[in-house]
């Protein structure tokens, strides 16, 4: 029988930004470079590559470069919605879903992200849900780092790859 709290996780944090600003760094091929990616690509639905600081829309794909990596590893999917304001959700690694909702509260800004439809594994060295919770979790804190203090924690040398493995 399978165990669905291995299905989905949750994370959440706070940021001393404005929402507007929050969004924008994950609805931007720009934004996500800042602190989440090396290289962010979107295309819009006839294949337009989006300008850097243009917003991502529904039904954009996406073909994106890590720090650490070589060009041989890219992460593909797409946008599945993006309301322009306080919310975001995409196709991610083995075709789990990742939502990310902006609200506020006490003058923060708070971001939920929820990763769902993850495939349960067997050999728990290729745990996707233990994975991509580490995973998730140092880039909402390097979201932090970058956005409220200008600090990148991101490793961007591709010879230190192995010890990330």
């Amino acid at each position: 029988m399978e165990d669905i709290r291995w299905k989905k996780f949750k994370l959440c944090g706070d940021y001393n930004v404005d929402m507007r600003s929050l969004y924008l760094a994950w609805a931007t091929p720009g934004g996500l470079e800042k602190w989440f990616l090396r290289k962010a690509d979107f295309f819009t639905v006839p294949q337009r590559r989006r300008e850097r600081d243009e917003q991502i829309a529904k039904g954009d794909t996406y073909a994106w470069h890590w720090h650490g990596y070589d060009n041989t590893v890219t992460e593909k999917g797409s946008v599945l919605e993006a309301n322009g304001k306080d919310f975001i959700k995409f196709t991610f690694t083995d075709n789990t879903t990742v939502s990310v909702s902006f609200s506020t509260r006490n003058g923060l800004t708070i971001i939920d992200l929820l990763q769902e439809d993850i495939p349960q594994e067997s050999d728990p060295t290729k745990n996707l849900l233990v994975q991509c919770q580490i995973g998730w979790t140092f880039y909402l804190a390097n979201l932090k780092s970058v956005m409220e203090g200008g600090k990148d924690l991101r490793n961007k040398r591709v010879e230190l790859e192995s010890c990330f493995k």
